[in-house]
């Protein structure tokens, strides 16, 4: 793990500011079993992005979940009030300015909806994506909200009784 020299990352730090350090590392990030491994943490304290967008207008939602759950398009649908589809790569990287597997919650080109999983409280510390599939930040649940002003919505489906959750 060394500090973040990455153009993109550079600019996540910049949006962070001091208080969070963005860092790189030799291996992949991309995914959450990846990057938890790089790391050295749990799948679960893993703080995922995934981007969906609304029906209606074409709107991006951001989705922070834990890493050890899958999202539940229905739910997320819920919470905001309005269908929701997959966002392509293509999508992804036009809404955010970052590509899959290295999206962050924060520093989007389209300001999105945003969503936060509360399992994500559970863990003291927490990992998201420094902007590239090769580099994390740490931060707290609390950081997790005052960065991204999102609400707190079971967004996560429910395992089934003989699997568990999958990254």
């Amino acid at each position: 793990m060394t500090p973040a020299k990455h153009p993109t990352a550079l600019r996540v730090q910049a949006i962070l500011g001091p208080r969070f350090a963005v860092v790189a590392f030799e291996d992949s990030t991309r995914t959450s079993a990846d990057a938890a491994a790089a790391i050295g943490c749990t799948v679960s304290q893993i703080a995922k992005s995934v981007i969906f967008r609304t029906a209606k207008d074409n709107r991006p939602v951001l989705v922070v979940a834990s890493g050890s759950n899958r999202i539940d398009d229905k739910k997320v649908a819920a919470a905001i009030g309005e269908k929701v589809k997959s966002a392509d790569a293509d999508y992804v990287l036009a809404n955010t300015g970052f590509v899959i597997g290295g999206v962050p919650p924060v520093g989007h080109a389209v300001p999105p909806i945003t969503l936060l999983d509360p399992d994500l409280k559970q863990h003291q510390v927490i990992w998201a994506a420094g902007g590239t599939p090769h580099s994390v930040f740490r931060l707290t649940w609390d950081d997790l909200v005052s960065l991204t002003e999102g609400k707190a919505a079971d967004v996560a489906k429910a395992a089934l009784p003989d699997q568990a959750a999958r990254p």
